[in-house]
């Protein structure tokens, strides 16, 4: 399967803080920057921090239910392939990352199973890193 990078630009309180964040905990190369925004490539797409008062969704998530969990809305991510998910899920641990939800599979035994984290950064926006053993499940209803 072969993608277009997207290019996803989110608001950041604490510029400092959030450039640690995903440089630092995720180990996201940075790009361009100036003083109110930063670029980093994330896993080969365009994510833009850019300093802006606190929003309403960073002060508290609206939530969704899903599988049994407080889903946080909005939120993004990624999908990585199973193995990266571990790996990715056993560097936040060892760095005891606070979840929103825990690693886990959802959906077990049913269609569209998949891995799934949630966290949020240090401005409060929502992220959501997932796998699937099977990709053709993605879409699956």
């Amino acid at each position: 399967m072969s993608l277009s990078p997207f290019h996803l630009a989110i608001p950041v309180y604490d510029l400092p803080a959030a450039r640690r964040f995903y440089g630092e905990v995720f180990g996201l190369p940075e790009g361009r920057s100036s003083e109110h925004w930063v670029d980093f490539d994330f896993y080969g797409h365009q994510l833009v921090i850019h300093e802006h008062p606190r929003t309403a969704s960073q002060e508290a998530a609206h939530t969704n239910a899903v599988d049994g969990h407080d889903v946080p809305v909005p939120h993004f991510g990624i999908v990585l392939s199973w193995p990266e998910w571990e790996a990715l899920a056993e560097r936040l641990r060892a760095r005891n990352t606070a979840f929103v939800i825990e690693p886990y599979v959802r959906f077990q035994g049913q269609v569209g199973e998949q891995a799934t984290m949630f966290l949020f950064d240090p401005c409060g926006n929502a992220l959501e890193f997932k796998a699937f053993k099977d990709m053709s499940q993605l879409f699956a209803k």
